[in-house]
């Protein structure tokens, strides 16, 4: 095994699963219909299919339908019981959830980005070299998901992850250091946020 190929074992998928989806009339987003099957587990897919080990799910909005409906076997199961103040209490869990594991970096992927697979998923968990990196896909040069956090950066980004902006703070801070990996070519970086969202799913 190389190096890197280590390296890689050292990265855990973190799926950012917990989402009410408001704007869909509050349909929880991980139990979005896709290819027959809830849409979490397509999310778990790609994390997997681009070569992480371990992934934790954090779960919010209807956690207990989720863990009945999905099959997310083989998942470290994440509750967020703070899922409705944003995406930035999400972060936090599932970081927190990863302490004291030994993996030395958190590929953060949103579980409403289904058009985001694998390629793009292996190509940014590829970009990892230590606990210092951060790097993040790129479209056309802007930066999107998924993005890679080193255990080094966790603590500065759970104490600025707040509402739904994530780790957007500690990004801009950090802009220097961001390794940005082009994917326009093999992604779609679309949310699916709106009921006109949802013709992406079908």
């Amino acid at each position: 095994m190389t190096d890197n190929q280590d390296l890689q074992g050292g990265v855990a998928g973190l799926l950012l699963a917990a989402g009410g989806g408001r704007r869909l009339g509050g349909r929880p987003k991980a139990l979005l219909p896709y290819q027959g099957r809830p849409l979490v587990e397509h999310a778990v897919g790609v994390l997997r299919t681009a070569g992480c080990e371990r992934i934790h799910v954090v779960l919010g909005a209807a956690a207990d339908e989720v863990r009945e409906r999905a099959r997310l076997d083989g998942c470290v199961l994440v509750d967020n019981p703070d899922w409705a103040a944003g995406m930035g209490s999400s972060l936090r869990a599932g970081l927190a959830s990863l302490a004291g594991t030994g993996v030395r970096a958190a590929l953060v992927s949103l579980v409403d980005q289904p058009g985001i697979g694998p390629a793009a998923t292996a190509r940014v968990l590829g970009a990892c070299e230590d606990e210092t990196s951060l790097v993040s896909a790129a479209y056309a040069g802007v930066r999107g998901h998924p993005v890679l956090f080193g255990a080094a950066h966790w603590a500065g980004i759970a104490q600025t992850a707040t509402g739904d902006r994530g780790a957007r703070a500690y990004l801009t801070a950090h802009e220097g250091e961001i390794r940005l990996v082009e994917c326009a070519d093999v992604a779609e970086p679309y949310d699916i946020d709106t009921e006109a969202d949802l013709s992406r799913l079908r």
